[in-house]
């Protein structure tokens, strides 16, 4: 409710000038999109371990709720700006005992504008992932999400890249996309490329390939940026400024080094609800490293759905460091909200977990 009083109040104020003809946001509405989801889950194991919760971790089961809320207002006849507020339960320590606490942050601040049918460009200068520039999938707050991370495609695409900007060029049945983003400014700053090409084939089938390499990240003892500074360097110094460097005082240097990821991923459309996807990702580091998933479900918003998937790491051949398959009823008691009971099953290494999962989505 108070988020709805202040959009109410932005509109208000939006109104006020309205009259003038130099104001972008002439005649324009703030939209209000949010989502409250909460995942619980009974583990059955054959013992409480690390072992145990590092295949609990892999296999993506996330417990706990997460909220979610977008203001996007229109900016002229083809753009749009947005920004995003997120509550993750966070677990403080206390005199009592541990306390789970909600604070809500930023985490998103974006621009789109469509220039032609054929081109566009995106800009989020703060909390911007690799999946916000994946034009193969919509840019929306709600997304269709099973039991665990299977059904949200590949790894790359969950990444925190800081602040990005990208361009997106369509024709008939090719779409390609490229950018570039900067991460970790404040200790050290890490660029990233990413790339995408998309295929619309036949039969409603969608064939992405993608990309991102991130370069290696350079930090320095005593150096500290700031939030919005970006380090520019030459490759030689002006004069003899070289010579009058304090050796208390080194040059940036590498401390991670660059890695970077290739991914397949083909989309199929039956009709409005059903849909079957599938995706591959191979690391750079390590070839014979491939992470994988098969999703087939029907997000029907009346009645009843289901969804199921299967997916891993395959460490080398013949080697499943990994394996897991869920399946999961959606029952939708209203529009805006559902209910997921589930089960799934992970064998990660030597250890094998049987999970009972129950997920509900709230939208507005």
């Amino acid at each position: 409710m108070k988020l709805r009083d202040r959009q109410d109040k932005v509109e208000r104020l939006f109104s006020f000038y309205k009259s003038s003809k130099g104001n972008p946001f002439q005649e324009s509405s703030t939209v209000l999109r949010g989502e409250v989801d909460f995942l619980g889950a009974v583990l059955l194991m054959s013992r409480v371990d690390e072992e145990h919760w590092g295949g609990i971790g892999r296999a993506g089961i996330k417990t706990g709720v997460d909220s979610r809320f977008r203001f996007e207002t229109a900016v002229g006849d083809k753009g749009s700006v947005g920004i995003e507020f997120v509550a993750n339960q966070k677990r403080v320590a206390s005199n009592d005992g541990d306390v789970l606490e909600t604070p809500l942050s930023l985490s998103k601040l974006f621009y789109k504008a469509n220039a032609t049918n054929g081109f566009s460009a995106i800009a989020i200068p703060i909390g911007a992932q690799v999946k916000d520039l994946d034009v193969a999938s919509d840019y929306s707050l709600q997304e269709e999400k099973g039991l665990t991370d299977l059904s949200l495609g590949p790894p790359m695409l969950h990444q925190q890249t800081g602040g990005a900007i990208g361009v997106t060029v369509g024709m008939s049945n090719v779409i390609a996309s490229l950018a570039q983003s900067i991460s970790g400014i404040r200790n050290g700053h890490c660029l990233s490329t990413f790339g995408q090409v998309v295929c619309l084939l036949p039969l409603g089938l969608k064939l992405s390939l993608l990309g991102l390499h991130r370069g290696p990240k350079l930090a320095g003892h005593n150096i500290h940026l700031g939030a919005f500074s970006i380090p520019v360097g030459f490759s030689r110094p002006f004069g003899d400024a070289g010579s009058r460097v304090e050796a208390s005082a080194p040059p940036l240097t590498p401390n991670i080094p660059e890695f970077g990821s290739i991914a397949l991923k083909l989309d199929s459309e039956f009709d409005e609800y059903k849909r079957l996807s599938g995706w591959i990702e191979m690391k750079q580091a390590n070839p014979e490293h491939l992470e994988w998933a098969v999703n087939f479900s029907d997000s029907s918003e009346d009645g009843y759905g289901w969804g199921t998937s299967l997916g891993g790491i395959l460490e080398g051949p013949g080697n499943w460091g990994h394996f897991q398959v869920e399946s999961y009823v959606k029952f939708n008691p209203s529009k805006r909200f559902s209910l997921r009971p589930g089960v799934a099953y992970v064998v990660d290494g030597n250890t094998q977990t049987l999970a009972l999962v129950l997920r509900s989505n709230w939208s507005i």
